[in-house]
């Protein structure tokens, strides 16, 4: 069956649009070509700093002939709904319809519509050229003298060439010809611009890839990436040294390189005075170039990687010079900030210690937070407080957490983070030890920010606790006082992230604690705390349901460790033949009360008749009406205890007498009182599943 090859070859593509167009013209092909009854077997896509190249392969030949039946009005009616009609399926006229009998509607016009197929390059001749003018880059341009309209064709960079073929793999394939703003679609691609920049005839996509390779183009992106990667390690094991691996900047490096050749340039040691963050973040943000380790210290070398573009003939020599003058010149920059950010501050220089001279100047310059809800000074004061409030909840020292959420963000106003915000809080850690801070003090500056994502370390130092839950819980409090809530996609203010943060503060420490004791805390803010913990709890690999469940009980749902460990003691009595089976007893009951509870619109809730149970009761009614007593008394104490797998246990040993009641005893007895006690029996098991989960809202 025939294959489709498209390239577009252009000027640069930014590496950070690279992969995205790659998905789109993969998307945006295959979907049109089945949209016109085109099928394929297999599609596959690459892309460089100059090209898209698209092969869809198993195409068919043509595409299938359609039939297609169109129902028209009745027979007889207007004229006017005839015409609208004879317009919509093409007909000229209303004898070229056909008649269609019901006996119950009448008859009305039928129109057969017959579509032949079309050839399939005729196809792809009709929706390549609207794919292009229609790609969605984040930017694009107009070039060329047919810039002045504003209708001319816009590309992210200058569109140069398009190639576009078809074709068995037995045969030459044909070119399929089409002109998109006087470009027109030939066979022929381009190698290197500057190692073969030579026209390039090729036929498919395995043609198309080994073509380029011999002309110095490594057209998939993942054997760039792959390349880089293991000429770095082997360059860097050649010195004794070890490549700081980084995978979204050899993405990156990947996405601006057609022919990657490593090579390896170095700095002054005196640079190594810089911290190795800042080092590193100079080299990444400047110079797309990687650092590089000594194994025998831990500590950055004066060394770096890049990755050139092409084969020099002096063997990268000039390519390296260049790359080592700017990095010079960048770390001398940030030497200078370095050592900067550790001398007073102008005009601050009597407000206390470097750090704290940057945050007097934080509060002075009355940088606005939020217009709602203040200044960063304003907001600082009240994490300050909220973190003394925190402290001795998850044992920390007050006067330390009180400490570090004054310093906390003072780094945003030092030299380095101005010029390097990613690395803000690890700046703070470095200057508060300087200043001789409490270690943990300096430990909260930096991790108070985290965790800030599902795979973000999460802090362990209880000061750096208290203080990341008071900055985490002071934005949400606010941001839900002055109803400026998540809405669909939209979370501006990253609230469901710093929800998750608290969730996983919590329970990855292990640590119990009301939410309900922070200030501002609203039953509508602790459901959106339960949302982010069921999406924490579901990739963790819990059944939604059994979260569900746990809720639904109300009990201490405001503690979210204490939710997480009812839901893990719920599965896993579920995961025993006890558990299943008392569920489906528990179920049945609830399910028989539901309904005698509607149909006498009253609630069976009271304690049974003792006397009653004992006098006319059956011997599994008896059973189970003891067994209930020591069961439901046991669970609850364990409930107490914060003991949720005792009193799972528990209530599995209700189990045989749940069992055995179902099959020996009438519920739904004549004796109306006799009826009534069996139904508060089956209240009773209810009230006692009840104290750890809703079992209703289980599935199965």
């Amino acid at each position: 069956m025939p294959d489709l090859l498209l390239e577009l070859l252009s000027e640069e593509i930014p590496a950070r649009m690279q992969a995205d167009a790659a998905a789109h013209l993969k998307k945006a092909v295959t979907d049109a070509l089945v949209a016109k009854g085109c099928l394929y077997e297999g599609a596959r896509v690459v892309v460089t700093p100059r090209r898209l190249a698209l092969s869809v392969h198993g195409l068919p030949v043509a595409s299938p002939d359609v039939r297609e039946e169109r129902k028209g009005p009745r027979v007889g009616a207007p004229e006017a709904a005839i015409q609208g009609f004879l317009k919509a399926a093409g007909l000229a006229s209303i004898s070229e319809a056909t008649v269609q009998s019901d006996p119950k509607k009448g008859d009305s016009y039928i129109a057969v519509i017959e579509k032949p197929g079309r050839p399939v390059p005729e196809v792809i001749a009709e929706i390549v050229p609207e794919i292009v003018r229609a790609f969605p880059w984040p930017k694009s341009m107009r070039w060329g003298a047919a810039s002045v309209s504003s209708s001319s064709l816009r590309w992210v960079r200058p569109l140069q060439s398009i190639l576009c073929t078809f074709g068995p793999e037995t045969e030459d394939p044909e070119v399929i010809r089409f002109d998109i703003d006087g470009i027109t679609a030939g066979e022929t691609t381009r190698g290197h611009r500057f190692m073969a920049p030579g026209d390039i005839r090729v036929r498919r996509m395995d043609d198309y890839l080994t073509s380029l390779e011999k002309a110095f183009v490594v057209a998939d992106p993942e054997e760039r990436k792959r390349r880089i990667l293991a000429d770095a390690r082997n360059l860097c094991f050649a010195q004794g040294l070890e490549l700081v691996e980084d995978e979204g900047l050899l993405g990156e490096v990947a996405g601006l390189v057609e022919w990657p050749v490593v090579l390896m340039g170095a700095f002054e040691e005196s640079f190594l005075a810089i911290p190795d963050e800042v080092i590193r973040a100079t080299i990444r943000a400047n110079q797309k170039c990687f650092v590089v380790r000594d194994p025998k210290t831990g500590r950055l070398a004066n060394r770096f990687v890049l990755t050139a573009n092409l084969e020099a003939s002096d063997g990268g020599r000039a390519i390296v010079a260049g790359n080592e003058r700017v990095i010079r010149a960048r770390l001398s920059d940030a030497l200078y900030f370095w050592q900067t950010d550790q001398t007073p501050l102008p005009d601050f220089e009597d407000k206390g210690k470097p750090l704290d001279q940057r945050m007097a100047k934080l509060r002075a310059l009355n940088v606005v937070f939020h217009e709602k809800l203040g200044t960063q000074g304003e907001r600082v004061d009240r994490i300050k407080a909220l973190a003394r409030h925190i402290a001795p909840l998850v044992g920390a020292d007050p006067d330390l957490a009180e400490r570090a959420a004054e310093l906390a963000k003072a780094d945003l106003m030092t030299e380095v983070v101005g010029e390097f915000p990613e690395v803000q809080g690890l700046m703070g850690r470095k200057y508060a030890l300087l200043q001789g801070e409490h270690e943990s003090v300096a430990a909260a500056i930096e991790d108070h920010y985290k965790p800030q994502g599902p795979s973000d370390r999460v802090p362990t130092d209880k000061v750096a606790v208290a203080v990341a839950l008071a900055d985490k819980l002071d934005v949400l409090t606010g941001f839900w006082r002055i109803d400026e809530k998540p809405t669909g996609s939209k979370d501006p203010f990253a609230l469901r992230r710093a929800a998750l943060g608290v969730v996983r503060l919590l329970t990855d420490n292990g640590l119990k604690f009301s939410l309900a004791r922070i200030d501002g805390f609203s039953a509508d803010l602790l459901a959106f705390f339960h949302d982010r913990l069921k999406v924490l709890l579901r990739e963790q690999g819990q059944r939604h349901d059994l979260v569900d469940a746990v809720l639904a009980s109300g009990e201490g749902n405001d503690d979210l460790l204490l939710v997480v460990r009812r839901v893990e003691a719920l599965a896993a009595l579920l995961g025993t033949e006890d558990g299943k089976n008392l569920l489906a007893g528990t179920k049945r009951a609830m399910n028989i009360l539901r309904i005698e509870e509607k149909k006498d619109g009253r609630a069976y809730d009271g304690a049974p008749d003792a006397a009653l149970v004992h006098d006319k009761g059956e011997p599994e009614e008896r059973a189970l009406f003891a067994l209930l007593q020591s069961a439901s008394a046991h669970a609850r104490d364990h409930v107490r205890r914060e003991d949720y797998a005792g009193a799972m246990k528990a209530l599995a040993e209700l189990r045989p007498a749940v069992d055995a009641f179902f099959d020996k005893v009438t519920v739904n007895a004549e004796d109306p009182a006799l009826r009534e006690n069996r139904l508060k029996i089956l209240a009773e098991l209810r009230a006692a599943t009840a104290t750890v989960a809703d079992f209703s809202k289980i599935e199965g």
